[in-house]
């Protein structure tokens, strides 16, 4: 076995003691997400100071509540539709709390070209989203591109750690762009075979001649 799958194998297994830990305790899956809200605000409250480490230490405690809260509704046979409603909400209103932890101390240093770059990505952030929620109400599916709310909070981890904030931001602004992009143009390939598909199976109305 490599070292990174046995990494990976012993992150999972304490994910696996987590979800267990929790259900055993009953805590219901929405709290859950709920408290991993409060922890990103928390984590927002110290990007606005400039600490980053600390900061991506907070961070990495809300990524766990982000991991376990599904798999605890599936060991709890709790999933529900408003559950995965409630769940996507919330991880909207994190991921702009921490970019406006980040508004703030760009704010605070006068740096106002990071200042628009962090809107940027606040911008791109909720498109990313939002495309794929509204192109699934025409289409069956849309997970296409690769700048996913995971990598999204993978990257702030990395720019807190190391101190490359500033490049974090870039990588996503473009390639956050990129993924709008990817969707807006696979739903418009989509929309249009559905629909011609639709026009072939219809038949077409009898004229009154061939009666």
């Amino acid at each position: 076995m490599t070292y990174t799958r046995l990494i990976g194998a012993f992150c999972n297994r304490i994910i696996v003691w987590i979800v267990q830990g929790l259900s055993w305790a009953g805590i219901h899956p929405n709290v859950l997400t709920f408290v991993g809200l409060l922890i990103n605000i928390a984590a927002a409250a110290v990007l606005a100071t400039g600490n980053f480490f600390n900061a991506g230490l907070v961070v990495t405690g809300a990524a766990i509540f982000d991991m376990v809260d599904g798999r605890v509704a599936r060991e709890t046979n709790q999933v529900t539709r408003f559950g995965g409603f409630f769940d996507s909400v919330l991880d909207r209103y994190s991921d702009l709390a921490l970019l406006m932890g980040l508004l703030i101390y760009y704010a605070n240093i006068n740096r106002p070209l990071y200042i628009i770059l962090t809107a940027v990505v606040m911008t791109t952030s909720v498109m990313i989203s939002y495309t794929r929620s509204r192109a699934e109400n025409i289409i069956p599916k849309c997970k296409v591109g690769f700048m996913e709310r995971p990598e999204r909070v993978v990257l702030l981890m990395i720019g807190t750690f190391f101190d490359k904030m500033a490049p974090v931001l870039w990588v996503i602004a473009v390639f956050g762009t990129v993924t709008v992009i990817h969707r807006i143009y696979y739903t418009f390939l989509e929309a249009r075979r559905l629909e011609e598909a639709q026009r072939v199976l219809t038949p077409l109305p009898e004229s009154p001649a061939s009666r």
